[in-house]
């Protein structure tokens, strides 16, 4: 049967694939832009993009330990704060981590904080302002968050608009979405504590938020938003539950295969201006790509570990790692396609399909972010294999357990990649339980335009998407429609 299926994506590949630019259908189609090159360089010669030359490498300082979490209350004294603003939210706020976290706080003489412990899951713009409207009502020096990347996230947007105290969401929320102005001042110190292996927001300058109004997730992206210090305390996550892991670690997973096949550095456009213009998602790099590598290793050895017992406390605190390591990853080179058309997954569930996660302990919608941006792996990989099959051979090797130089990884032609990576993702996701494709949470063929549309503004990632070419125009969509048609069943 899986052999049939390889056969199958070979064919629906060899329809989108054989050009190697993916942008053109057609040899005839190269010698149209051949001759268009002809005609404008006897033409009056126009500016040329600089491409960029360089990359900054950035991340939080960060501490992994068994018990460091009751540190936290030291760390800030050190620091001098003078008025703590602490975040979580009602269900992290009942568990040990912090209970832990508010004893080290109440340890030190003369450290005062409140505590904002409504932040919700998968947030969105309402709920974000009712954070910052808290956090500007105080004068926080110092802000600590504990709890997942949702509460990472909303702690990051309350510090930037309490420096920002008049400012607007939307001035700093990713353009074409936003106005994505540059943050110029210095933001307050930031602790992240994470209580799951997934986000990576505590080495990150993103904060990710649901849009509602127009039914997808953007954010705010800006090395100023990083936590000065992660707390990776390796207790802190004993009390997730498994589908919460599960949903984590295809964050984890997908953070470090986007990021090790993004576009490379070197061909970003438009080179900035001024350096403080450089994005925070930069492309594919030397650096960002060891630790990309590792996460996607760690990731595979260990998920499913967890996923048959959460209580294997070596996976845990392996995953807890990749997830850092996958946030210094992407952090620095971005990621691209599954997380662009996540956002609009998510989005529009809570108006459409109404899918509800099992095992999230949640009162409304969810597709949890890790089983949305999963959804669509095996096509999104399947597409951007042709980019660089190197990469994504080395991927395949990791999924089969095996080495490129292995005959069965070392024999497949650069053209087939793509298809057996394709199966090898959905044999993978298929051991966690992942809901088998789009139709699997609700979403019907009459809604693959409105997740293209959703797709479409998503900028920041799309920039970084290998082979998807002018994306906002039909051949972008064309591919983004191929893509999410791939992915309603598998």
């Amino acid at each position: 049967m899986a052999s049939r299926r390889v056969i199958s994506r070979l064919i629906n590949a060899s329809q989108h694939t054989a050009c190697p630019c993916h942008g053109c259908a057609s040899h005839s189609h190269h010698q149209q832009l051949a001759a268009v090159s002809q005609v404008r360089s006897m033409a009056t010669p126009v500016q040329t993009v600089q491409k960029e030359y360089a990359f900054e490498v950035s991340g939080s300082n960060l501490r992994f330990g068994d018990g460091v979490t009751a540190e936290v209350g030291m760390d800030l004294k050190n620091m001098k704060a003078r008025k703590i603003g602490v975040f979580t939210d009602p269900t992290v706020a009942k568990l040990k981590p912090m209970e832990t976290a508010l004893r080290s706080l109440q340890s030190q003489e003369d450290l005062p904080f409140e505590v904002y412990d409504q932040v919700l899951a998968e947030p969105t713009e309402d709920s974000w302002k009712k954070a910052i409207s808290w956090a500007r009502e105080h004068d926080f020096s110092h802000f600590l968050a504990v709890g997942g990347g949702s509460v990472i996230d909303t702690a990051k947007a309350a510090n930037l608009f309490t420096v920002y105290k008049d400012a607007d969401l939307m001035d700093y929320i990713n353009a074409p979405i936003g106005k994505g102005l540059p943050v110029q001042h210095t933001l307050r110190p930031l602790i992240a504590v994470p209580t799951t292996a997934g986000t990576g927001s505590e080495t990150t300058g993103a904060a990710i938020v649901d849009i509602t109004s127009r039914s997808f997730k953007t954010g705010i992206a800006s090395r100023a938003l990083k936590p000065v210090l992660g707390i990776v305390d390796t207790q802190n996550t004993e009390s997730c539950p498994t589908a919460v892991h599960i949903s984590a670690g295809l964050d984890v997973l997908f953070h470090s295969m986007e990021s090790y096949t993004a576009i490379p550095y070197t061909e970003r456009t438009p080179r900035p201006a001024n350096p403080i213009n450089r994005p925070t998602y930069q492309g594919s790099n030397p650096v960002a790509d060891i630790f990309s590598l590792w996460a996607l290793q760690t990731t595979v050895k260990y998920l499913p570990r967890i996923a048959k017992n959460r209580d294997d406390e070596e996976a845990r605190k392996q995953m807890l790692l990749a997830a850092s390591f996958a946030g210094i990853g992407f952090g620095n080179a971005g990621v691209h396609l599954c997380h662009g058309m996540s956002y609009p997954i998510s989005g529009l569930n809570k108006q459409g399909p109404k899918y509800k996660h099992a095992g999230y302990e949640v009162d409304h919608p969810i597709i949890p972010h890790g089983v949305s941006v999963a959804l669509t792996g095996p096509a999104v990989f399947q597409f951007t294999s042709p980019s660089s099959p190197d990469r994504h051979r080395q991927a395949l090797a990791i999924f089969t357990n095996t080495t490129i130089s292995d005959p069965s990884i070392s024999r497949i032609p650069d053209s087939e990649i793509g298809a057996y990576l394709f199966e090898a993702i959905a044999r993978f996701l298929d051991g966690l339980g992942v809901p088998r494709g789009l139709k699997a949470v609700g979403y019907e063929n009459k809604d693959i335009e409105m997740l293209v549309e959703g797709t479409i503004p998503q900028r920041r990632v799309l920039d970084l998407a290998p082979g998807i070419g002018d994306f906002v125009g039909e051949d972008g969509r064309h591919h983004l429609r191929r893509m999410i048609e791939s992915s309603m069943e598998y």
